[in-house]
């Protein structure tokens, strides 16, 4: 099979010869060294897989395709507004970090998602924490998140068709009432009462529209945000 080329285990003898346990066993632990369990036959039976993989798939012609995604949610409801993310942070096909941040608060009053290019929305978040400060000090009061996410509209607007990869969401209260505000690379903004943004969002929308109601209560709304980010993580593979 397929699995047994690229795992190395269709050379080793006892795959094509009679089964003999006790030279099946040997084999097999040196298939399985890079695993605690010796009986892991899916371990490949060289040393630094990470490292290697990339090179043998090569070789061997094969395409191996593990891309893992984010998935950012929003909800806004009676209570108030709760934000869920998963912390995959994703290099090419790998995923390269599991404690990656993507709720970000901009001032006391707000928060925001982040979605696509980590440098991307890293940078723009902190320009947008930047301008919030700057309209304090000139307005002496916290910036409107009308205003921020029309701030942020306008710089992807700007910068379309360039290659910038970002789809944010902006959540906090203003004067005017809590607010969700969702934003992306294209220049869209549109508000509303619940998004769920990132390769993932297909999945979180299913439990997403399926649970989601205004009168939620406050645990109700934390276990739909931990629903939908749970299945999409499990899914968006």
């Amino acid at each position: 099979m397929a699995l047994e080329k690229l795992c190395g285990l269709d050379i080793l003898p006892f795959m094509r010869t009679a089964f003999d346990t006790r030279r099946a066993q040997l084999e097999l632990n040196v298939a399985s060294c890079n695993f605690n369990n010796p009986y892991m036959l899916l371990a490949p039976p060289f040393a630094k897989p990470k490292r290697t993989l990339k090179r043998l798939l090569k070789r061997k012609n094969l395409k191996l395709n593990a891309t893992h995604g984010t998935t950012t949610v929003g909800i806004k409801f009676k209570g108030g507004i709760v934000l869920g993310a998963d912390s995959r942070g994703t290099n090419g096909t790998c995923v390269a970090s599991q404690k990656l941040k993507k709720i970000m608060q901009i001032n006391e009053y707000m928060l925001a998602t982040m979605a696509g290019a980590a440098a991307d929305c890293n940078y723009w978040d902190r320009v947008l924490e930047m301008e919030a400060r700057l309209y304090r000090v000139k307005h002496g009061q916290q910036m409107p998140i009308n205003t921020a996410s029309r701030i942020l509209s306008n710089v992807t607007s700007k910068y379309k068709g360039m290659g910038l990869s970002m789809g944010m969401m902006l959540a906090g209260y203003d004067p005017e009432g809590p607010r969700l505000i969702y934003i992306d690379s294209d220049g869209l903004r549109t508000e509303g009462n619940s998004f769920t943004v990132g390769s993932g969002s297909g999945f979180a929308h299913g439990v997403l529209d399926s649970d989601y109601r205004w009168d939620m209560s406050d645990s109700e709304a934390y276990r739909l945000a931990r629903r939908c980010i749970f299945h999409a993580a499990c899914l968006d593979a």
